[in-house]
């Protein structure tokens, strides 16, 4: 039986998508729920997985095609035995199957695969049970590029060769490879998540009246509660760990609360207020910068904050965050410290009018009742939309975020 596969339904907000990868290719043989295609939106990697199974029979929108809203890309035939089915490959053949069955890794695999033209079987896995990795890749083209030069090193035959072409030849293909081969050039298209990444922070630099306060917290009395109360932390809450992280959220969600205007948006002419504090995470990828929510942050616990940054992140690598875990922030927070970053402006993220930027944690010489001690320091950056809030609130905001993280206390009892 013939099943037409379509696109996903895509959200008001994302008008079409990209097909990134087939996963499988007409004929082979795929099992309920297995990974088909992936495509890709201006946010989010949208997978699409077998609805039986049976075998895919036709690609009707390939790769690089733009996709609209439950479009048709594919016709795939219920109960029909594909090529994985079929009877078994001679002797011979059966290490190529098997690479091809360890290219399961993910699209970063298959993408530098398909740019350098390579086939699974030529590499060898070093992942669990033989998967392909993308240290494998790039690891053999590494290799690749330095075999030409050794292959056409001259030889003792060659060099004692008596026609003089026999003598200059290698000479002179050593120089041709070992010059050009360690100086060449990739070209690659941008994926579309991250040209829409650099067209919305393009277009945040331009429109907004962005301007960048800074200030600086002292970690000690976080870093002393956090070392007390760790490891009964982690056995209460069933493993969770207390990081950093929950401290400045809890921080930004009660400095929130004073300050509304930095929890604000701006819609055309309108400022819009909102009654509650939804948080967006700022998270690392390999296809580019995420920024999940966090919903109601005022209402949670420092146990639950840390649960909900580390499943989102966790998506968020695996590219299986939803559209609506995406959507309708209120406030942000980066942190480029965990990457060494000293100190950044951050870049708002519209339509939102401030960002928090958290740095690393580095000992520095402060002046405390009158001596110089050691302290660790933090620098904290917070960009803001300057049509939407006044010097004089973004630099109370900071410092109030600067008094509840030196005195936790007052986090809980919020004074």
């Amino acid at each position: 039986m013939s099943i037409e596969i379509k696109a996903p339904s895509f959200p008001e907000s994302v008008a079409d998508g990209t097909i990134a990868t087939w996963h499988k290719q007409p004929g082979e043989a795929c099992t309920r729920d297995e990974l088909i295609v992936d495509i890709e939106t201006d946010k989010v990697v949208m997978e699409v997985v077998a609805p039986a199974d049976g075998s895919l029979e036709e690609i009707v929108m390939p790769e690089g095609s733009t996709v609209l809203s439950n479009q048709l890309i594919a016709r795939f035939s219920a109960g029909a035995a594909g090529t994985a089915a079929s009877s078994p490959a001679p002797a011979e053949e059966a290490p190529t199957s098997a690479a091809d069955q360890s290219d399961v890794s993910g699209p970063a695999v298959r993408k530098l695969l398909h740019e350098n033209n390579l086939n699974a079987s030529q590499i060898t896995g070093t992942g669990k049970d033989g998967r392909l990795l993308k240290e494998d890749v790039l690891n053999y083209l590494k290799d690749s590029a330095a075999t030409p030069a050794a292959a056409t090193a001259p030889t003792p035959a060659a060099a004692t060769a008596p026609t003089p072409s026999a003598t200059t030849a290698p000479t002179q293909s050593v120089e041709a490879s070992t010059g050009p081969a360690h100086r060449t050039s990739r070209r690659v298209p941008m994926t579309r998540m991250r040209s829409t990444i650099a067209k919305r922070l393009v277009s945040a630099q331009n429109d907004a009246a962005m301007l960048t306060t800074y200030n600086e917290v002292d970690m000690s009395p976080i870093m002393a509660l956090r070392k007390q109360y760790k490891a009964q932390f982690e056995k209460a809450h069933n493993g969770t760990r207390l990081g950093f992280m929950s401290f400045f959220v809890k921080a930004a969600a009660e400095a929130l609360k004073r300050f509304p205007a930095v929890n604000a948006s701006l819609d055309g002419n309108d400022m819009v207020y909102h009654a509650y504090q939804d948080i967006s995470v700022a998270v690392s990828t390999e296809r580019g910068l995420v920024v999940p929510v966090l919903r109601d942050v005022e209402a949670m616990s420092l146990a639950d904050i840390e649960k909900g940054i580390v499943g989102l992140a966790t998506q968020a690598k695996e590219g299986k965050l939803t559209m609506e875990e995406m959507q309708g922030g209120t406030f942000t927070i980066t942190n480029g410290g965990i990457f060494g970053s000293l100190l950044s402006t951050p870049i708002l993220n519209p339509p939102q009018t401030a960002i928090l930027g958290m740095h690393t944690i580095q000992d520095r010489p402060v002046a405390e009742n009158g001596q110089v001690v050691i302290r660790p320091m933090m620098y904290l950056a917070l960009s803001y939309d300057h049509r939407m809030i006044d010097g004089k609130e973004a630099v109370q905001f900071l410092v109030t975020i600067k008094e509840l993280l030196q005195d936790p206390a007052r986090i809980l009892l919020e004074i």
